[in-house]
């Protein structure tokens, strides 16, 4: 969630600042990441390669980013045999991992109850053979007999939003959540881990495609969100600059992408601290050391919160300086609607794309002192 807005400034079309990066097709070596991981790699990786649990003030079960597709085309673009996906929180990263088609995706959050919603996310792809099935699962109502794997999102999302929960057919897509997870994949979840996803799971039924970003405590705040934040409903439907919808969920090509991914055990969440000394860095060493270069870098807003520590900010880019990337490499920063109303006027934030290389260019140099600066480097 943003404060305050930094000052008004005159960016350039996300397209041409895109264009400018670099042809993203280049040759580059070829990648030693494995197209597949074991269940026991898949685990280990997430386990010794993530920090201590750590505090963040909301439970953000979703996204509350409404512009988050605008920059859907220019990503597109961007895809390589070799890339590498880097993100943070939860369900938005599914459309910008769509979009990239990496070869591996990695997503860190400093609260494990993150890692968790997205192992519940995982165990739903997976059981879930088409878009419309996936979506009646998450929110624990019985798909409608007839209703074809091809409706609309719209539809979908209307049709879910009226129906009841199905408290019966909820707990029987629980069980198997945690089915899946704990003796299909064998992960050795802790009781405390299974109480967070049934946690994570009944949020979702309760409230249905009305569940918003939650600015408290979940467990003792409205079972919606705050209401002046989007539902998940919105999201879901929203659209670019040309009114195409590009979430997740808003065509079988995407849904098929991210499902794949999953079955494949390409799509790994961790437990760290952007500022934190050893989950970035040891992701970066782990991409190395296999050919590859990371092309995005989802950051939200986290460096917001950086600049409040005295020293968060400047941790958080040294460890940016120790990552594989290019000059096609991008932050995905979201930004206050006061700095670019080239995007939608009824967003609370707008997604831009920022090139990595001159924004660490910049850091080097001492011209980043303050959050607002980091936008100078988004033209």
């Amino acid at each position: 969630m943003m404060q305050k807005s930094p000052p008004m400034r005159t960016a350039l079309p996300l397209i041409v600042a895109a264009m400018a990066l670099g042809c993203s097709s280049a040759s580059a070596a070829q990648t030693t990441i494995p197209e597949r991981y074991a269940d026991t790699t898949f685990w280990r990786l997430s386990q010794e390669l993530s920090e201590p649990n750590g505090y963040f003030r909301s439970d953000n079960l979703v996204s509350n980013e409404t512009s988050f597709q605008w920059v859907v085309p220019s990503l597109a673009k961007m895809t390589r045999a070799n890339g590498v996906y880097l993100g943070v929180a939860p369900e938005q990263n599914f459309t910008f991992i769509a979009a990239l088609k990496p070869a591996v995706a990695f997503i860190v959050d400093i609260r494990r109850g993150n890692l968790l919603e997205h192992l519940m996310y995982k165990a739903l792809f997976e059981i879930s053979d088409n878009r419309v099935d996936f979506a009646f699962r998450l929110f624990g109502r019985r798909p409608l007999d007839g209703m074809p794997a091809a409706t609309g999102i719209g539809e979908v999302m209307d049709t879910l939003s009226t129906a009841p929960p199905d408290t019966a057919y909820a707990r029987t897509v629980l069980d198997g959540i945690i089915r899946r997870l704990t003796k299909f994949h064998g992960f050795p979840l802790s009781a405390e881990d299974t109480e967070y996803i049934g946690y994570v799971y009944e949020s979702f039924v309760r409230a249905g495609p009305r569940l918003r970003y939650n600015m408290g405590s979940g467990r003792a705040g409205s079972p919606y969100g705050r209401m002046n934040m989007p539902d998940f409903a919105t999201l879901m439907t929203e659209t670019d600059s040309l009114g195409v919808r590009r979430s997740f969920l808003a065509s079988d090509e995407a849904y098929g992408t991210i499902r794949e991914m999953q079955l494949r055990n390409v799509i790994i969440p961790f437990t760290g601290d952007f500022a934190g000394s050893r989950t970035l860095r040891a992701l970066g060493g782990y991409v190395r050391d296999h050919d590859a270069v990371i092309q995005a870098i989802y950051v939200s807003n986290v460096e917001q919160y950086l600049f409040q520590e005295p020293d968060g900010w400047r941790k958080y880019y040294d460890n940016v300086a120790t990552l594989p990337v290019d000059s096609a490499t991008v932050f995905i920063r979201s930004a206050s609607q006061g700095y670019n109303r080239r995007q939608s006027t009824n967003s609370r934030q707008n997604e831009l794309l920022c090139p990595v290389k001159t924004h660490m260019d910049a850091y080097a140099a001492g011209k980043i002192r303050s959050y607002w600066d980091v936008f100078e480097y988004c033209r």
